[in-house]
C-alpha cells in the first residue's frame, strides 16, 4: 500500500518540527536522526495526530511530500498508548536498515522513558520491534 508522507525531521536534522496543525519546533535533539522523519496527514493514530511515519532513502527536504510503500511498522508505546511508525520506501526492507530502525528506536524509547519518569508522566514506553510488510 502506499502512503503520502509529510517530512517533518530531514533525516540528519537535530530539529524535531510538527508542521501539521499549527507549525511549532518540539524539541531540539543531542543526536542527529538518521532517517526522515515526519506524518501520514490522512492517517490518524490513537491519540488523535496524524500516524507517524519514517521515510528510507537519501535526505529528504523539510516540508516534503512524498508518496512511498510501506514496508514494515515500527511497534512503540508511548505513554502507554500504542504509537506505530509507519515504515515507507521505495524498497523493501534489507537487514541494514532493520538493523538501524531497530537500535535507533531502542535507543529513542529508553531515552523518551527516561524523560517521561523525570517529568513524572505516567504509562510506559518501548520499543516492540518491527513487523515487515504492509504493516499499515
Amino acid at each position: 500500500m502506499k502512503l503520502r508522507a509529510l517530512i517533518e525531521v530531514p533525516r540528519g536534522s537535530f530539529l524535531k518540527r510538527e508542521l501539521h496543525g499549527v507549525a511549532r519546533l518540539a524539541f531540539v535533539s543531542p543526536l542527529p536522526c538518521p532517517f526522515n522523519y515526519g506524518c501520514i496527514p490522512d492517517l490518524f493514530g490513537a491519540d488523535g495526530d496524524p500516524a507517524d511515519a519514517v521515510v528510507l532513502g537519501p535526505r529528504l527536504p523539510l516540508g516534503a511530500v512524498v508518496e512511498r510503500e510501506v514496508v514494515a511498522r515500527v511497534r512503540f508505546v508511548d505513554g502507554g498508548r500504542d504509537d506505530p511508525k509507519l515504515v515507507l520506501s521505495d524498497r523493501p526492507l534489507s537487514a541494514l536498515d532493520r538493523a538501524r530502525l531497530t537500535a535507533f528506536f531502542a535507543f529513542y524509547a529508553r531515552a523518551k522513558g527516561l524523560l517521561a519518569r523525570l517529568r513524572g508522566r505516567e504509562g510506559g514506553t518501548g520499543f516492540l520491534g518491527i513487523e515487515e510488510g504492509d504493516a499499515g
